[in-house]
């Protein structure tokens, strides 16, 4: 062990605090600079009240600690566990509920198994197929139906004969449909008490209410053409507008209950309370032409009038049949809905395809025409490598900030592509901004700490990767406000707070731009994991 009276006794002209003493050791027994030219680095942001709390020489030493823990699968978790993890950007709230959660809250609503045990069913059933006598009765039965409502048994071998990651994944949301479209209160709940586990700040969850789900259903099916989308938006914005009251006040009904869940008001809350959510619209590729455009001006109409919808994506697989041959006509549809709602913000799914899945033909420009639909991040991204003139689209998301959500779990199951076929360091070495998801954790058995795992072990990040990841989950976020950046590539906060993040100009700064305030806890989040993991490292030498 390093005594840290000892340690400390050859730096010149210098009184070390408590808190110096044991970074200083820690440093010193990792060997990674001098002392002296790490204290010269650490005084001036050492305290919290200084403009931000970044400090290079502590996030050298924190790496090193990073770079032990890498080389075991077990260490390297119980290291980025607790490390701040900003935002996850890509997050389908359907599909972050584990199989378990959905199987309880079925069994509470009275719901049963089906007559092959692979899917939840409405009532009346036989006693012995309630879930609630099932799920205690049946414990073999019961994992089958976990398996069934996940990709749990997939991962693991079970049906890989029968059926691909990519079937088993989808067909898992019409298994567990019933639950969900009943229980959208603590799936909120659910999720935030996970991001919290996680030590994430912030969720922008794709999710569409009930009340507007309804009215994407309803639409009857139809040929649409790109020359028929003007005159029908009128049409159909006039009779979708009296629903947005109704949505939006479903909206404010589920909140206020997934608080209770979490006990938000009361004396111990869950640590999910601290969680700040924003939602995205969800747009289904996959149906009638009638009903994606309807799903597209719904959420376009949605995330125009209220706050917390804060953007329109485009869902389900792409490379089903009829989301293949509309593709044209979809970004035709955001470019109409574009112009009519400016300031309406866009994260398309485009790329999620590969080699074999589809034909080649499919691959070569669906991201492209995705920006050129005006898409200001793109969702998966992994087909990039068999785009055309695949450099200049990755230029061109460098240039205009767009950024790239990867899901490495995902993309793993549904499409195969892992290790160094994914396109992650493509990305990154063309300098396309890159955020780190989870897609849809429950069904993939995931969360966002596996995934930051498999990013050192399967991707090569380091920890300064990492931390940038981080801060790209809330910087390409499209959280209200400005960003506490002037500067994000050289960590340059605006002017208001270049003094003290505690400054009167600052805090009112910071309380009018929800994104700035994000980011800068963020920082302060950083600082504190970066102690503890240095101040662990010292009481262990």
């Amino acid at each position: 062990m390093v005594d840290a009276d000892r340690c400390l006794h050859r730096v010149p002209a210098f009184r070390p605090t408590r808190l110096h003493r044991t970074i200083a050791c820690a440093v010193k027994s990792l060997s990674i600079l001098s002392l002296s030219a790490f204290f010269a680095a650490l005084l001036p942001a050492v305290s919290l009240a200084r403009p931000l709390p970044l400090d290079p020489a502590r996030e050298a030493a924190v790496s090193s600690l990073f770079e032990a823990a890498r080389q075991s699968p077990t260490h390297l978790r119980v290291f980025l566990r607790p490390m701040p993890k900003g935002g996850d950007l890509h997050n389908h709230l359907g599909g972050a509920i584990y199989a378990e959660d959905y199987l309880r809250w079925g069994a509470e609503a009275g719901l049963c198994v089906s007559a092959d045990g692979l899917s939840v069913a409405s009532p009346p059933c036989a006693e012995d197929r309630k879930l609630s006598t099932f799920s205690q009765n049946d414990e073999f039965g019961y994992d089958r139906l976990v398996h069934a409502l996940s990709t749990r048994g997939w991962q693991r071998g079970v049906g890989r004969n029968d059926a691909t990651g990519h079937t088993q994944f989808f067909r898992s949301f019409a298994r567990f449909g019933p639950i969900g479209s009943q229980s959208a209160s603590k799936m909120l709940a659910s999720a935030r008490a996970i991001a919290a586990g996680d030590n994430l700040s912030y969720l922008e969850l794709d999710h569409n209410t009930t009340t507007l789900m309804d009215a994407v259903l309803a639409a009857p099916a139809g040929v649409l053409t790109e020359r028929d989308l003007p005159a029908r938006l009128d049409g159909e914005i006039a009779a979708l507008q009296p629903l947005l009251a109704k949505a939006r006040a479903e909206l404010t009904a589920d909140e206020a209950t997934s608080a209770a869940v979490l006990d938000c008001a009361g004396a111990h809350p869950d640590p999910g309370c601290g969680v700040s959510v924003h939602y995205l619209f969800q747009a289904m590729r996959a149906l009638p032409p009638t009903q994606v455009f309807r799903s597209l001006i719904l959420g376009f109409m949605m995330a125009d009038a209220d706050p917390r919808f804060v953007g329109v994506n485009i869902v389900m697989p792409e490379d089903a049949m009829v989301a293949l041959r509309d593709y044209d006509l979809h970004m035709a549809m955001f470019r109409l809905l574009e112009a009519k709602y400016p300031h309406v913000r866009r994260t398309l799914h485009a790329g999620e395809l590969t080699l074999g899945l589809v034909p080649p033909a499919e691959l070569r420009n669906h991201i492209a025409k995705a920006l050129d639909a005006g898409a200001e991040r793109i969702g998966h991204g992994t087909d990039i490598a068999f785009e055309d003139d695949a450099e200049a689209t990755m230029a061109r998301m460098a240039r205009d900030g767009v950024a790239v959500e990867i899901n490495l779990t995902s993309n793993d199951v549904i499409l195969g592509v892992h290790g160094a076929d994914h396109p992650v360091q493509l990305y990154r070495e063309h300098g396309v901004p890159v955020v780190l998801s989870t897609d849809d954790q429950g069904v993939l058995r995931s969360d966002m700490t596996n995934e930051y795992v498999r990013a050192v072990r399967e991707q090569g990040f380091d920890y300064r990767a990492l931390k940038q990841a981080a801060r790209s989950g809330l910087h390409y976020a499209f959280l209200p406000g400005n960003s506490l950046w002037t500067d994000f590539a050289g960590l340059r906060p605006v002017d208001a707070c270049g003094t003290d993040l505690a400054a009167p100009a600052c805090a009112q700064f910071l309380e009018r731009n929800e994104k700035a305030r994000l980011e800068a806890d963020l920082e302060a989040r950083f600082a504190k994991f970066e102690s503890d993991r240095l101040a662990v490292a010292s009481r262990k030498s």
